[in-house]
Parts: structure tokens; C-alpha cells; sequence
């Protein structure tokens, strides 16, 4: 398949029937969803249901074992690695650890994608790191090293590093992980202003539901029984609505209810 199809050609991304596999080990198959522009998109399910793998095939470090992947009306999967590498600048990306180099400061760290893929002057590279830094609340702590924060702060500063090349899509895996509510909260509240302000489009990997509820429009369920999707659209009303008995339970913290037929009053 080298295009979408037609219905799916203003998506940001498409994925169309997808399998990911280790060898013979089949993870999930015969996924089918998209992204739209502006979407937070969240990519849920059990421990072990392949998340994570998932967001690793849309940035392009696993391959489908079947299917294909579309940016707009461009086939990532069948690109060449020349093409590729103008896909990946289009991404920016915060792994689950934060992945900031430790001797490195933050404003160092930050600063390293623009040096490596830009011919821009260190004057303006200080100024972007600086601006970066102050959209994630931490303006004033570029010479501060990573074990120098909080475990939010070093969140925020991976996703200020991802940001660096002004991406279109940002990619998020488990940004809450090992966070306080508190923390958690306020990233919540930074990832919304982020696709406010800056019209981004953001993928995020997570189990955590009250990030899911607070910040997603659209979202997949992978499902460890039945190894594909077992659900897609807006969580909420995938709690409240969905036909499917895994994606209610998991919604809901593991109480069992029948689906609504009407939206609450």
C-alpha cells in the first residue's frame, strides 16, 4: 500500500493494519487507527501489552512485521533511510527515563539537537534553549545538571529537549511514570498548553487514568487477550459507552458496570 486511503488522506498519522511481532511472538495485529492534527492521543492498555512498542514503530526503531505507517500522505514504513532521516526531524521525543545526558546541564542538553541539526549561531541557540526551558516552567535552571531536580523537573526538561527542533509531532512515553500527583498534574496541565500554544500534535504512551482523562480527545485500547485493538476513540466516552467489557474494566479501575446507552444528563 503506498497511499491511505482517501478517507484517511488529512490524517497526521494513519496506521493501517499493522502487526507487530518479535520473530514468530505475534505482540498485536491488525492494528487500524489515525491521528488528527492537534490530537493528544493516547496509547493505553495492560502491563505488557505493547505500548510502548507501538510508539517504537511510529518513530521508525521496530519494524511492522505487516502493515504500514503514514505521515500525511507519505508512507513511512516503505521510505527509504534518506527519507527517513527528514521524517524524524518532523518528531520529537521524550523517552520514559527522561534520556537527559547526566553530565551535561540542562540548557547543554537542550541545546545538543539544535547544534547537531541546525546551522543556527550560538547566540541564537541560547536564546531558543532559553525559551524552550521557560515553556516547561523552568526558566532559570539552564546550569543546573539532571540529578540536581526533582524527578518532574527532569520530565519537563526531556520534554523542552524534545521540543528543540520545533516538531510537529511530539511523542511522549510514560511521562507520569514515578511521579506525586501533584507533579503529575502539572504536567497534565503543561502537555494541554503545549498543543494549545503551539498546535502540536502529541502521542503519549500511559496506563496512568487520570492523565488520560485530563488530557486526551482520542486514544487506542490494546487489548493482552485478543492481541489487537479492542477499542478506539475518546476515553471518556469509552468508560461510559464502550461495548467492549476489558475496555471498561480497564477504564475503570477494574469495576465491572454494564455500558451507558445515553450520555449523562
Amino acid at each position: 500500500m503506498n497511499q491511505p486511503p482517501e478517507t484517511a488522506a488529512k490524517a497526521k498519522i494513519t496506521v493501517r493494519d499493522l502487526t507487530m511481532a518479535y520473530d514468530s511472538f505475534v505482540v498485536m495485529r491488525d492494528l487500524n487507527f489515525e491521528v488528527a492534527e492537534k490530537d493528544i492521543f493516547i496509547i493505553m492498555g495492560g502491563s505488557g501489552c505493547g505500548k510502548s512498542t507501538l510508539l517504537r514503530h511510529l518513530i521508525g526503531l521496530h519494524e511492522p512485521a505487516q502493515g504500514s505507517i503514514f505521515y500525511g500522505n507519505e508512507n513511512f514504513t516503505a521510505a527509504s533511510p534518506e527519507d527517513r532521516v527528514e521524517f524524524i526531524k518532523r518528531f520529537g521525543v521524550m523517552y520514559q527515563s527522561g534520556a537527559l545526558w547526566s553530565s551535561l546541564t540542562l540548557a547543554e542538553n537542550i541545546a545538543l539537537p539544535l547544534e547537531e541539526n541546525t546551522a543556527l549561531p550560538p547566540r541564537t541557540i541560547r536564546d531558543l534553549v532559553s525559551y524552550k526551558l521557560a515553556l516547561v516552567g523552568l526558566s532559570g535552571y539552564e546550569d543546573y545538571y539532571p540529578a540536581q531536580i526533582s524527578g518532574g523537573m527532569n520530565k519537563r526538561a526531556g520534554i523542552a529537549r524534545a521540543m528543540a527542533l520545533d516538531p510537529e509531532i511530539l511523542f511522549l512515553d510514560e511521562p507520569g511514570a514515578g511521579l506525586d500527583p501533584l507533579s503529575s498534574r502539572r504536567l497534565d496541565d503543561l502537555i494541554l498548553r503545549l498543543r494549545d500554544s503551539l498546535g502540536s500534535t502529541i502521542v503519549i504512551v500511559t496506563h496512568e487514568l487520570a492523565s488520560i482523562f485530563a488530557v486526551a480527545n482520542n486514544s487506542i485500547f490494546l487489548d493482552t487477550v485478543t492481541r489487537t485493538q479492542g477499542a478506539i476513540g475518546n476515553p471518556s466516552e469509552l468508560r461510559d459507552h464502550s461495548e467492549n467489557p476489558a475496555v471498561r474494566l480497564f477504564l475503570r479501575r477494574g469495576e465491572a458496570s454494564e455500558p451507558s446507552s445515553a450520555s449523562p444528563s
